[in-house]
């Protein structure tokens, strides 16, 4: 009797090996089209998934706030609840119910047009703080562990019958009864890595976690935990591939508070400063080729090009969101202002084309990103693409892949003159560029302000002199 568990791992781990041989073939099919998205409330109508299904991407990945899983309270400064300003006594955002959170996710899995895509892309993601179980969070979140669990089971395609060959669903699960029976033992986080396509054309998608082990803002402490510090190191140092994405559910390259506060910050690397120049160092030290960035949470999209972090330059397409953004976020009589307001807003690192659809070269309605390369080209080339609900391109660059090589590229250094724009970080510009749009709002008030004094002294005055007539 005591031999029956020898056994049955034996017969286990004898199916793995054959199972992982047939899931192989479909593994190394060739990939050319990877679509990503993020913010998506999942009680909100979701029409974009139309457009999505329209691109015909063979993988999607959630860059988080997958589902909106905790409440948030009114906007109130004053009142029993007070939620914003000095005197604030109770956070605005506070966690949801297991059971909630649970029905959350069953109702964004049932999306009819995300379940179509569920049976036609292998879908792959990570979380941001929404997902997470509370707005801003890091590691100090009590919940992460059961919420961890719900993103997997979110994730899970194998549980899907027709999405993906009987033999990897079987692969899974001899995979589990493994894990099971021999480790007994959970990762802490959802980071993660996939390689696709044969050799020659292999993309590699490398998924981040920037909430498991996140020290609190302003700390300038950690983002990852040096767990995945070491992991994300192996991750680059390993097998090549043509291209490597990584997904961050925060910007890497692109620096909006630095420009945009004291009026409002958002969260990103550049507000870790030190962990993004590490992450810059890791991959030029690594020598990999063709690494981009994908990223979400901000509620706009945008591509920004960072060519003083490696030998080559480093682009993020930030995709955000699939259903949040700040244009619905205001009456549609507002959504003038808002892209006057960014086109106003400072960027040393965004990409800028007189074919943008908007002259920001952002986008603040609903949008999805879009990844698609020629593998026939010669050289082969990469197409980076935002695109809006009803699939229209609203901003892209092409470009050979050959121009992420480290051997192909220029080495740019910041010493080279005062400005260089995809070089100069945003905190260095010169104060009354960085701070114009804080500068534009309070004179903006200011002006407003003397204008209503002047106009009721005038109101005053001249009902003195006619007090004084009668």
């Amino acid at each position: 009797m005591a031999t029956f568990p020898h056994h049955l791992l034996l017969i286990l781990r004898l199916a793995f090996l054959f199972l992982t041989a047939r899931a192989a073939h479909d593994r190394a099919a060739v990939v050319s089209r990877i679509a990503f998205g993020s913010c998506a409330n999942q009680s909100a109508p979701q029409p974009i998934w139309d457009a999505v299904l329209g691109f015909d991407p063979q993988v999607f990945v959630w860059l988080g706030d997958n589902v909106y899983g905790d409440n948030k309270r009114p906007f109130r400064v004053f009142g029993r609840e007070r939620t914003v300003g000095p005197w604030k006594n109770v956070p605005r955002f506070y966690p949801s119910t297991k059971e909630e959170l649970r029905r959350r996710y069953e109702l964004a899995k049932a999306q009819p047009g995300y379940a179509r895509l569920r049976e036609r892309s292998q879908v792959i993601g990570t979380w941001d703080d929404h997902d997470y179980g509370l707005n801003d969070a890091g590691k100090e979140f009590e919940g992460k562990v059961f919420t961890q669990r719900l993103l997997l089971d979110f994730l899970d395609e194998t549980e899907d019958s027709s999405r993906v060959s009987g033999s990897a669903r079987i692969l899974y699960t001899i995979r589990c009864l493994i894990i099971l029976i021999v480790y007994r033992r959970k990762q802490a986080g959802v980071y993660t890595s996939y390689m696709f396509g044969p050799e020659g054309k292999r993309v590699k998608v490398i998924l981040m976690d920037t909430r498991y082990h996140r020290d609190p803002l302003l700390s300038d402490g950690t983002i990852l935990g040096d767990p995945q510090w070491q992991w994300l190191e192996r991750q680059l140092h390993g097998p090549q591939s043509e291209i490597t994405i990584i997904g961050s559910s925060i910007q890497v390259v692109s620096n909006l508070s630095a420009t945009t506060g004291p009026l409002f910050y958002v969260e990103s690397w550049s507000r870790f400063p030190r962990e993004r120049e590490r992450l810059f160092r890791l991959i030029d030290s690594s020598k990999r080729p063709g690494v981009l960035f994908i990223s979400g949470d901000v509620h706009f999209g945008e591509i920004a090009r960072f060519d003083c972090g490696a030998q080559y330059p480093l682009y993020d397409i930030t995709s955000s969101g699939l259903t949040q953004s700040v244009e619905n976020s205001v009456p549609a009589v507002f959504r003038p202002l808002m892209r006057l307001l960014a086109f106003l807003t400072p960027t040393t690192m965004r990409v800028l084309s007189p074919y943008c659809w908007y002259k920001s070269c952002t986008c603040g309605q609903p949008n999805f990103g879009a990844i698609e390369i020629d593998w026939n080209a010669v050289p082969p080339r990469i197409k980076l693409e935002l695109r809006d609900v009803e699939g229209h391109s609203v901003h892209s660059v092409e470009f050979p892949i050959l121009e992420l090589q480290p051997s192909y590229a220029h080495v740019t250094s910041k010493q080279e003159r005062p400005f260089q724009r995809h070089c100069t970080l945003e905190t260095e510009l010169p104060w009354i560029t960085r701070y114009r749009l804080a500068l534009l709002l309070f004179g903006t008030i200011a002006v407003f302000l003397i204008a209503v004094v002047l106009l009721a002294i005038n109101c005053f005055s001249a009902t003195s002199k006619k007090s004084k007539k009668e």
